[in-house]
């Protein structure tokens, strides 16, 4: 940051009194600028027909990561809440019309200053469409996901998780909630399809 938003006059790096960290000051106009992690939610959009079990993934249309595939998420805008924020995004990148379930997976990933938001959701029909962000959109098992081609390590450790809780609800339990912080950097870009 480099000018205030408030009064457009050039910020300095410095401690504020009362505070324990460097924080983006204007010493014209005394605004103090945080700057805190932001949230992406997103859904795991589940449909099962005849006992089989599949997840809608989208293919990303836009960097970073164009090419590979993830859950329908984004960042939350304001003035909506984690619910909202989880529906509209699935519809918009995926065309999906869902029913919302409980809050599955929080994912600290504070390398890149982000919290990851993602709801267990039921697809509705199967009446979706790759979105203005997306490249395609389909249905896969847990032996076909693209594992190799999942676009962030939140997507590989939600899916871990989702169907690691699946098998212990073929046993008679439930689905957990998790939260997890998560280390690990972006896999090497490769040319995607």
């Amino acid at each position: 940051m480099k000018f205030c938003s408030e009064c457009a006059h050039p910020v300095v790096l410095a401690i504020p009194e009362g505070d324990n960290r460097p924080r983006y000051v204007c010493t014209h106009c005394n605004t103090i600028h945080y700057q805190n992690p932001k949230l992406v939610v997103g859904s795991i959009p589940v449909w099962e027909r005849d006992g089989e079990l599949q997840i809608l993934l989208c293919k990303r249309a836009i960097e970073p990561r164009y090419g590979y595939w993830t859950l329908p998420a984004g960042f939350m805008e304001n003035e909506e809440t984690t619910e909202q924020a989880a529906q509209r995004e699935t519809e918009e990148e995926a065309g999906a019309n869902i029913e919302l379930g409980p809050l599955f997976s929080l994912l600290n990933v504070a390398h890149v200053h982000q919290v990851h938001l993602f709801y267990l959701a039921r697809l509705r029909d199967l009446d979706y469409a790759a979105g203005i962000e997306s490249l395609d959109v389909q249905l896969f098992t847990e032996a076909t996901i693209p594992w190799d081609d999942l676009a962030f390590p939140t997507i590989r450790t939600t899916l871990e998780l989702f169907f690691a809780d699946r098998i212990k609800v073929r046993e008679g339990g439930d689905f957990g909630f998790h939260s997890v912080a998560v280390n690990r950097p972006m896999m090497a870009p490769r040319e995607p399809d």
